[in-house]
């Protein structure tokens, strides 16, 4: 069984501004901002929500099933992510333009102002689910990419019957209310960080409950809050609320792409059947690795140590026997 991982493709540009954008940023011009910071520091690392997630399932011993698009100057990634164990089959590569970039700049507060420049990410839509054999699908994520490929890969999920988790993220931003209920309805998951849902939920009109009518799990993350899963209880026929810790980090040097790596942990999670509080915990300790990384695919790790990390920060879990089983 196959688990696809569908979202962008990119290079990332990280750059660290020395101060707060709080202290330069005023709330009552903010109608005609315009404001510049100067960085000290940049770095190009490889990037896009699809890899990273790709990436970490792979370090968790599983091969996922990488669905993208990227351009010409992509041959080197794609052979990397290979090598790591990612499936490239399903990544498509155009010659006549470049891969998309992220630049982002981080402030001493891990706030973050980002843009992101499409390149051959726009051409996602010209995938299909429907290239794929579904029965083979165990599970999707659709991750941030082109906004018309995202609602295209929702629509196939539920007319092919794939299980899929919605995952907006930053496009939250620049879809209107009634595709973001669209493409969440008939999901198994949706996740979003705390600030995203706020937004959502205001461009959709529905309340949490509302929108579980919908969709029966609600994934919040919440930086160093930790996150948490809201659920239908088939039993009682009402909802179950698991509050998950953040794992703790030796020290934190870069948020860019600590939100895959969670969402990464979660699948390992659910396609394995541990329960939420332990798809959750894993979910955190996937993240660790990555807030402690300067960009978001950490050095390789093994399951050993990622299962002495898990029970460092939480304790023992039955399931952790079964992670360190390769199913590669």
């Amino acid at each position: 069984m196959s688990i696809v991982i569908t979202g962008s493709f990119a290079f990332d540009y990280i750059m660290v501004f020395p101060g707060h954008f709080r202290e330069h940023i005023l709330p009552d011009q903010i109608d005609h901002l315009s404001v510049s910071f100067l960085v000290d520091e940049m770095r190009k690392v490889r990037g896009g929500c699809a890899p990273n997630i790709a990436y970490t399932l792979a370090l968790l011993g599983e091969r996922p099933l990488l669905m993208a698009t990227a351009g010409c100057d992509a041959g080197e990634y794609r052979d990397w992510l290979a090598a790591c164990g990612v499936d490239t089959s399903l990544l498509r590569i155009y010659d006549d333009c470049f891969t998309a970039s992220f630049f982002v700049s981080t402030d001493l507060d891990q706030n973050q102002i980002a843009s992101f420049y499409t390149g051959a990410m726009a051409r996602a839509r010209e995938l299909s689910f429907h290239d794929l054999n579904a029965q083979e699908v165990e599970i999707a994520i659709i991750s941030p990419n082109d906004p018309e490929a995202m609602r295209k890969y929702a629509r196939e999920c539920r007319e092919l019957g794939i299980p899929y988790i919605y995952d907006p993220s930053q496009q939250v931003a620049r879809v209107g209310g009634q595709e973001l209920l669209e493409s969440l309805t008939g999901a198994r998951i949706l996740i979003v960080n705390e600030y995203e849902y706020g937004v959502l939920r205001k461009k959709t009109g529905l309340s949490e409950a509302q929108l579980m009518e919908r969709v029966p799990t609600i994934i919040v993350t919440k930086g160093e809050k930790g996150s948490t899963i809201i659920t239908a209880d088939d039993e009682t026929c009402g909802v179950r609320v698991f509050d998950i810790p953040p794992a703790r980090v030796a020290r934190v040097v870069d948020p860019t792409g600590v939100g895959d790596a969670y969402r990464a942990g979660l699948i390992k999670g659910l396609v394995r059947g541990y329960p939420w509080p332990v798809i959750g915990r894993v979910a955190s300790v996937a993240a660790a690795y990555v807030l402690e990384h300067p960009g978001p695919q950490p050095e390789p790790y093994t399951r050993e140590q990622f299962v002495a990390r898990y029970r460092e920060n939480f304790g023992d879990a039955p399931e952790l026997a079964d992670l360190l089983i390769s199913t590669q």
